[in-house]
């Protein structure tokens, strides 16, 4: 068990799975957020991408935490077909990132910043999401009736889609889900 007495966690995150993966940690916390421009560096690819978003939204924070206080910032995508998906702009672009899934796997990466007014480490989890092959009123009904627009890559595991569609992970279904809470409690408790 994580002995955190002395310290105050921050999540900087407005996603409710994310604040429900903490709480079920048992882990303490605050939510603190800032708004921060999400575009990166157009050479870079996989976890390159999340590892400097990141990056880039604890700066945001930079002089402002106190010495007992550790940051958490993070960011998923999903890789594709050499391509960083993140969350869908409207309607027609989840149904389109749905319809490149269709009998298929990309990966999900997400990246997660520790930091203190100390020091700040990245380390970031990569999970293998097979689909099977997805009918277009599946899909329709998938981003019609579920909210995709907040999820890297229009979709969330844990729901409908994920039931029906996901034939096979290979790693963390918590990474999928947009945190790899394994792999924070094993490096917080070494932060």
């Amino acid at each position: 068990m994580l002995d955190l007495t002395d310290k105050h966690i921050i999540l900087a995150s407005k996603s409710p799975r994310r604040q429900q993966l903490f709480k079920d940690l048992g882990v303490n916390f605050s939510i603190k957020i800032k708004e921060i421009d999400e575009s990166f560096p157009s050479e870079l690819r996989a976890e390159e991408i999340t590892n400097y978003i990141a990056k880039k939204k604890a700066e945001a924070f930079d002089s402002e935490l106190k010495n007992n206080e550790i940051l958490v910032t993070s960011d998923t995508i999903v890789w594709h077909n050499g391509m960083a998906l993140e969350k869908p702009k409207n309607r027609a672009h989840a149904i389109e990132m749905m319809q490149s899934y269709s009998n298929t796997s990309h990966d999900v990466i997400t990246s997660v910043c520790l930091t203190s007014n100390k020091k700040s480490e990245v380390f970031h989890d990569v999970t293998e999401v097979h689909f099977k092959a997805l009918t277009q009123e599946e899909i329709e009904y998938y981003v019609d009736n579920f909210n995709p627009y907040d999820k890297a890559g229009a979709y969330g595991i844990q729901e409908w889609i994920g039931f029906i569609g996901v034939t096979k992970i290979v790693g963390s279904y918590f990474n999928v889900m947009g945190f790899p809470i394994h792999k924070f409690y094993e490096e917080l408790s070494k932060f």
